[in-house]
């Protein structure tokens, strides 16, 4: 297989270090006093350097080695994405031991699954609900010693199994007394092969898959990011991605090895106003947040209407212009820059006020944003570079840079690594971030990685050696007529274009014609509502009535004048409820789980074909 894009040799990486032990204590000591986490306190926003994040944590690594913690054995994570995260992640790096992680919303079978197959020895659980999935399975999970609870008490009847994070410190600064040199020694036994991380796979085609990453995954991604020049340590990011997702933790190892600081709030509903206190300069998301803001702001410029909301398309249509010129790597003159700077003066910067007014890039992954979108935000003075990566690449394996970029495109491959587009156009990665293999799965592993290259599921192609996703493997369908049908694409398009939508599944694997199970957002419907005589209506009332019906058949019209005739969605079913993580029809990170759904609404789509 010869590669259609390079990123270069992997030796260009001079500054990449041998694990992230090293990675982590090389920044201690570069910058003990600079800035590393900022986190919600009651009072605003409370910051910790690297020296005061060094102690916690050794602390921390002490106390699981006082508690038998060999290296390679696994301490899973079952927490949401939260400062305390960030420091059990690394005491168990310094333990040199490895991680597994756990999504809060993950249902108890599941969690046990993930704990038992994983072979935790120790599990950190955020509250006393997590502590309560792992009683509930307590007699599949003989090799959990202990359970270390991050927040709240233990209760009587645990016994001894249940100890809070601040008796494991004490523990550990007992353990340092005794043993000074503990977590140092257990530093100097890591080798880059070492299994770092057990990250198992959402599961959006079935049961989750343990991903194998080594320390040198991981150190190769922190050193190509910081050789993409993209990010300096005087950066500051909003990092709110669930860090039980491999997106998460490679922002983790890009910050070990650059040095910027990062504000950390997990909470979903706390993006916007956070980000307007932090001013960040940099966040990273899934393309289901921009959707979100997008549509935010657009229907809030409709509900306005008149003068304002005829200044708003005004500004952005001049935005527009500008974007392609920069997209092409030009700038405004003439009248053009006269009229971009009253639009950006007057709309644009506002926009981007929202975001907290010094954001520099954004950056999407962990599924494939719309172009349009892209565009928009373009428009708007906010540029988000796309990347693409899977857990089994260690997250990062293209990324578009803020001097080189394409909107619609994954980017170019990070140095080091390679792609290839197989003959049916499946897209091959090879390169230093490739996992070592499936946990426990060595047939499963032999499928997907042959002859040194990963086969990722993923549909592409290459230009320039810019990559172009088009679509999952496994989520092309054919129509009864024989037309293929790729429903990404499709399903972006109509959130760009519908700001009230929330969920577009496109369907019609050996139909006569496509249909869509459409959702709609239960926040911005409820301000449409109020403009269409259905102010007080629950959302299953808003969804059901004639008004609704017609504002999306609008939608769907604008979608189907852009599409080919066969791809036209004919008929649609509004469903009386969004998709929900907790009833596993998307996954914590935001991607569609096609199959489920189609599952659960089967009776609904098969009304729409008889």
């Amino acid at each position: 297989m010869m590669p259609v894009a390079d990123g270069g040799d992997v030796t260009e990486l001079t500054t990449r270090k041998d694990h992230l032990a090293q990675m982590f204590l090389d920044r201690v000591a570069t910058t003990p006093n600079r800035e590393a986490f900022r986190a919600p306190a009651d009072s605003g926003w409370k910051s910790v350097t690297w020296k005061e994040t060094d102690e916690l944590v050794r602390r921390r690594a002490a106390g699981l080695i006082a508690l038998g913690i060999e290296p390679q054995q696994r301490v899973a994570i079952a927490s949401s994405t939260r400062v305390e995260w960030i420091q059990c992640y690394l005491a168990i790096v310094l333990a040199a031991a490895a991680t597994t992680t756990i999504y809060p919303t993950t249902v108890a079978t599941d969690v046990a699954f993930i704990t038992a197959d994983s072979e935790a020895r120790l599990v950190f659980a955020e509250d006393a609900g997590q502590v309560d999935k792992l009683r509930q399975h307590r007699t599949e999970l003989p090799s959990v010693q202990k359970v270390v609870l991050i927040d709240g008490e233990p209760e009587e009847r645990d016994g001894d199994w249940v100890m809070t994070v601040a008796q494991l410190d004490e523990l550990g600064q007992k353990y340092l007394a005794e043993h000074p040199d503990v977590v140092d020694d257990r530093v100097g036994q890591i080798q880059p092969d070492q299994l770092c991380t057990l990250i198992y796979t959402s599961g959006t085609t079935g049961r989750p898959k343990g991903v194998r990453l080594a320390h040198s995954a991981w150190t190769w991604l922190g050193s190509s990011v910081e050789h993409s020049r993209q990010l300096t340590g005087d950066d500051l990011q909003y990092l709110w991605l669930p860090l039980a997702h491999v997106f998460g933790q490679g922002l983790i190892a890009a910050q070990m090895q650059i040095g910027f600081a990062s504000a950390v709030d997990g909470r979903v509903d706390k993006i916007v106003d956070n980000l307007a206190v932090v001013q960040p300069t940099f966040m990273g998301a899934a393309p289901r947040i921009f959707e979100k803001a997008h549509g935010r702001v657009v229907t809030m410029m409709e509900a306005e209407g008149g003068i304002k909301a005829k200044l708003f398309h005004w500004a952005f249509g001049v935005g527009r212009k500008v974007s392609k010129l920069r997209q092409d790597g030009k700038e405004p003159s003439g009248l053009l820059a006269v009229q971009f700077g009253l639009a950006d003066k007057l709309v644009l910067s506002k926009i981007r006020a929202r975001f907290g007014g010094r954001i520099r890039l954004f950056v999407s992954g962990a599924a494939a944003l719309n172009k349009e979108l892209a565009e928009w935000f373009h428009a708007a003075g906010l540029l988000i570079v796309e990347g693409y990566g899977l857990t089994e690449t260690a997250a990062g394996s293209t990324l578009n840079r803020t001097d080189k970029y394409r909107l619609g495109s994954v980017g170019t491959p990070l140095t080091g690594t390679q792609i290839a587009i197989a003959e049916d156009g499946e897209v091959l990665i090879k390169g230093p971030g490739v996992m070592s293999g499936y946990h426990n799965q060595p047939d499963q592993t032999s499928e997907v990685i042959v002859d040194g290259w990963f086969h990722t599921g993923d549909i592409g192609h290459v230009e320039n050696n810019f990559l172009y996703i088009t679509d999952r493997k496994k989520d092309l369908f054919k129509t009864s007529g024989g037309k293929y049908i790729a429903p990404q694409s499709i399903e972006g398009s109509f959130k760009t274009i519908c700001p009230y939508a929330s969920q577009f599944v496109v369907h019609g694997d050996q139909r006569n014609f496509v249909s869509a199970l459409v959702t709609l957002d239960p926040d911005a419907i409820q301000g449409w509502a109020e403009q269409n005589d259905l102010g007080g209506k629950s959302y299953a009332e808003i969804v059901k009535s004639d008004q609704a019906r017609e504002m999306v058949q609008g939608y769907i019209d604008e979608l189907n004048s852009g599409l080919n005739r066969w791809e036209t969605v004919k008929k649609f079913a509004i469903l009386d409820r969004d998709l929900t993580v907790e009833n596993g029809e998307i996954t914590p990170s935001l991607k569609l789980k096609r199959k489920h759904v189609e599952k659960t609404y089967r009776d609904t789509l098969d009304e729409m074909y008889k």
